[in-house]
């Protein structure tokens, strides 16, 4: 089965390189005309995180096929770092920590990065169901630049770790994914291609 993993397009929030998770933002009027100009691989199932940005993401890429919302899919809850740029953490003793932890340490008040990874399979496990039961071969899933790196970290073959995933906004990546006997997946991958290809 294949399935396309895109990153939404881009928000107020990224524009400004902040840490945009569980605020429920719109597409800015950028990240629309960008998505516009793109294609992307043809899917018989759209599964999307049900956050705005997703959402319209799908709905631009996909005109008129409707995307199956999974809760699961939803960004990482960056706690108390919503919504600011580094530049404004800057001096936080916990930012700080976090950013000593190369990223790994838990977000003060919000997911720990074992809780967030867990969270976005048991999602990608539900769209490998839904497809399996629908007979779907061609799926395409629209959602986070966190969570595409989570699956990615966690069955990518060959492997590559959480942060050598970070794509661009209205980025994919199409994977060949392989049910392994642990009730986990081989996600099959050669190159990261962009959307507008």
């Amino acid at each position: 089965m294949e399935i396309t993993l895109i990153r939404h397009g881009k928000t107020a929030g990224n524009l400004r390189g902040a840490y945009v998770g569980r605020t429920d933002e719109s597409l800015c009027e950028e990240g629309r005309d960008a998505l516009l100009q793109r294609r992307t691989a043809k899917a018989d199932m759209i599964f999307s995180s049900p956050m705005k940005r997703c959402v319209e993401t799908a709905g631009i890429l996909y005109p008129g096929q409707h995307p199956v919302l999974v809760e699961k899919l939803r960004e990482c809850d960056f706690g108390r770092f919503e919504g600011k740029t580094w530049q404004e953490l800057s001096g936080d003793p916990e930012y700080q920590a976090w950013i000593d932890s190369g990223g790994m340490a838990p977000f003060p008040e919000g997911e720990s990065h074992e809780a967030f990874e867990k969270r976005c399979c048991e999602g990608f496990s539900e769209v490998y169901r839904q497809c399996r039961e629908k007979g779907c071969q061609r799926a395409a899933i629209v959602a986070h630049g966190g969570t595409i790196m989570a699956l990615l970290d966690a069955w990518s073959d060959p492997h590559r770790d959480y942060f050598d995933w970070q794509i661009k906004n209205g980025e994919d990546l199409t994977v060949t994914c392989v049910p392994d006997k642990d009730g986990g997946f081989r996600l099959l991958w050669q190159d990261i291609q962009s959307v507008d290809r």
